[in-house]
């Protein structure tokens, strides 16, 4: 089982936990995300987002790339499928795929229940 805390602190000093974090959509609707950091809480210049991702029941977020930007993908929940430019590969729990910059990929939720992924991009 994942177990992880993520605390943020605003101007004000008011401390964020990944409980407090809204759901926003995420890939034109196909799923969800909440977004965890972002260039606007860490002052790397390489740092692009943390989000949590939920892709429903028998959906995909589907052909995608990230300009100049390498992808983490850890799958906390789910079974399914990844492809990229190369082929295509099962998903489970505990599995971490890294996609290269600009690498085409897509995500597939062939199963009955909704998956959940941890993404963290880092930019060139």
């Amino acid at each position: 089982m994942w177990l992880f805390l993520l605390l943020l602190l605003n101007e004000d000093n008011q401390t964020f936990t990944f409980r407090t974090f809204s759901k926003e959509e995420a890939h034109g609707g196909s799923g969800a995300r909440k977004v965890y950091a972002s260039p606007d809480h860490i002052e790397s210049q390489h740092f692009e987002a943390m989000t949590y991702g939920y892709l429903p029941a028998g959906n995909v977020f589907d052909w995608h790339d990230h300009k100049d930007t390498e992808e983490i993908m850890v799958v906390l929940k789910g079974t399914g499928i990844v492809s990229d430019e190369d082929g295509e590969y099962g998903y489970a729990q505990g599995d971490v795929f890294i996609y290269p910059a600009n690498t085409q990929h897509k995500i597939t939720n062939n199963s009955d229940e909704e998956h959940e992924m941890l993404f963290v991009r880092i930019k060139l």
